[in-house]
This record gives C-alpha cells, structure tokens and sequence, in this order.
C-alpha cells in the first residue's frame, strides 16, 4: 500500500445492497407495523406488529427475505428500514429506564405512516 493512498480488497460475492432512491418514508418518520399474519416465513417478528416507532435510517434495497425463503430469487428488492420503538411501548411490564429504546429493520412493505397523536414515539420523539 501507497503511503497516502487507500485500496479496497473486493469481495468474492457481489454485495446484495442497492441504494434506495425510490423510498417512501424519511429519517424522522413516525411509522406503524402492519398488524398482517399471513401464513409461511415473515421476518418481522408477531410482537412488534401493530406497534408505532420512529424511521431512523434507510439502510438501502435488498433482496425480499420473504421471497428467498421460498426458493424465489428476492425481487424486486425491498427497502429496509431501521425503526426506534420506544421499550415500553412493545413490552408494557419493562421496568427499567424510560428512554430505552429497541431497534429493529423492518422491511418496507410492513410499515405504515402512523396518524393521529395516540403515537407512544417518546421518550423524547425516539431522537
């Protein structure tokens, strides 16, 4: 290596992310999860649907998790999102501090814009 000058090594296997110029929700955006149970492989978990949170990244297009379960090859690919919910508001019995907070990526085709004020964003909008 150069002195001054960076190289990259190239992975053997193309990455499978995709920048995601076509999303539908910003860094910001109060969110619902889509409370749907359709049968087979889901990668969003029972317990986090119906709840509300905050975007905070748009992590990029990937393959459909859903889809590749299946055999399928992924497409088109799927906007993934990184959502805040606020601790208590996805277990009520949590007992330890009141800002914590979960995080977990959840496909685009699970969320839903959240609407009314009955949105439990806090502590502190989830900043």
């Amino acid at each position: 290596m150069t002195p001054g000058r960076r190289t990259q090594e190239r992975s053997p296997l193309p990455s499978t992310y995709t920048p995601a110029p076509g999303h539908r929700f910003k860094v910001g955006d109060r969110v619902v999860i889509k409370r749907s149970f359709p049968p087979g492989h889901r990668r969003t978990p029972y317990y986090i649907r119906g709840k509300r949170g905050v975007i905070e990244r748009i992590c990029g297009a990937f393959p459909n998790p859903e889809e590749l379960a299946y055999g399928f090859d992924g497409e088109p690919r799927k906007v993934l999102y990184r959502v805040r919910f606020a601790q208590n508001h996805v277990w009520p019995e949590y007992r330890g501090p009141a800002h914590d907070v979960i995080e977990m990526e959840i496909f685009e085709h699970w969320l839903e814009p959240a609407s009314g004020s009955a949105n439990p964003a806090s502590p502190d909008e989830l900043g």
